[in-house]
């Protein structure tokens, strides 16, 4: 009898025991949950913040360089693009076809105006090569009137032979933009706009 009581009196005892170590885990389980939300929060928010000034940098940035090239007279904006026409006025070839044994066929000269300014005429050269690169044609066109923003295209000579071309920029002329270039010209040293046409 007295062990019957001693046994239960355990059972109890475990009992007890187990359903305060699962009333702790089940707190510390909690615990970790809400520390875990608590992070997860932090990262949400730090990773917004992040976005915010980032999405702010980058607007201020564009708004310096918007400024940067329009901000002031009309003279400024023309004396920027002058000063940086190569990050605006660009010409290039088209998808060209070559014959089997050599030809070339379907060349177009193009020019790209990305300025606010149009250009009067471009002047380039076309050199046909042969395969291991020597030039045996050079061939010189001139694109008027090409657009503000926009582009314009002329047609190439097609060659019986040859296997490539290159294009080269020989000059350049913008009466809106005041703006003369000649590859043959350097620019003089020391001078802050040597592509001016006319001084004003």
């Amino acid at each position: 009898m007295k062990r019957h009581v001693g046994y239960t009196v355990i059972i109890i005892f475990l009992i007890i025991f187990l359903a305060l170590s699962y009333s702790r885990q089940q707190k510390r389980v909690k615990k970790v949950l809400s520390e875990n939300e608590r992070l997860l929060n932090e990262n949400r928010d730090l990773k917004h913040s992040l976005d915010v000034n980032g999405n702010t940098a980058r607007q201020i940035a564009d708004r310096s360089e918007v400024r940067e090239r329009t901000e002031g007279t009309f003279v400024e904006r023309r004396t920027y693009y002058r000063r940086n026409w190569k990050q605006f006025i660009a010409v290039t070839t088209s998808d060209y076809r070559t014959g089997f044994l050599g030809g070339i066929k379907d060349l177009q000269v193009i020019v790209r105006n990305q300025s606010e300014y149009p250009l009067d005429n471009v002047v380039v050269s076309v050199e046909y090569m042969r395969g291991n690169g020597d030039v045996f044609k050079t061939e010189q066109y001139t694109i008027n009137d090409v657009p503000a923003k926009g582009s314009k295209s002329v047609d190439a000579s097609s060659s019986r032979k040859g296997q490539k071309v290159a294009i080269k920029l020989l000059s350049i002329t913008s009466q809106p933009m005041n703006f003369c270039w000649s590859a043959n010209k350097p620019a003089a040293p020391g001078n802050p706009d040597p592509y001016l046409c006319t001084p004003q």
